[in-house]
């Protein structure tokens, strides 16, 4: 029982030394992919809100498009949020569907309407997590990334 004991609090300790080693660590964005960025950014604005704060031309196969929430592109631009930046990619077969953006959202039943209108779909409508009060729910944007959306109570 003592060696497990050790064992635990040695695991523990690594956490700590670990968590404090990454303290400085944020997040700087989110990557998403799509054959037309432009195309996909315009989603983001539909859907979301969200404006357009950056544009880096020069790109493979298009411009990588940069969003940011905010009711103008000045307010977007002044937003300390991370942004979602999009990326050209040749494909939209996503071989792998947990990568995703997560989103807050106060209103999922708007939300959904306004995904909807502008392109996009459900892969799961939003529904109640446990006991919690969160409804949770996953779209799919027009090139096939997913988006959880999260409503608190």
């Amino acid at each position: 029982m003592r060696r497990i004991y050790t064992s635990a609090m040695a695991a523990g300790a690594a956490l700590l030394v670990a968590g404090a080693a990454h303290a400085q660590v944020t997040l700087n964005s989110v990557r998403v992919g799509a054959k037309d960025t432009v195309a996909l950014a315009k989603f983001y604005q539909a859907a979301f809100g969200m404006q357009e704060v950056n544009r880096i031309e020069g790109g493979a196969g298009g411009p990588e498009v940069f969003v940011n929430f905010g009711a103008s592109v000045e307010a977007a631009k002044a937003n300390k949020s991370e942004p979602i930046v999009i990326m050209h990619r040749d494909s939209d077969d996503l071989k792998d569907p947990i990568p995703h953006v997560i989103l807050n959202v106060k209103d999922m039943a708007a939300t959904v309407a306004a995904i909807k209108a502008a392109g996009g779909s459900m892969a799961s409508e939003p529904r109640p997590f446990r006991n919690t009060g969160i409804v949770i729910g996953i779209a799919i944007d027009p090139a096939g990334n997913r988006i959880e959306m999260i409503q608190r109570p």
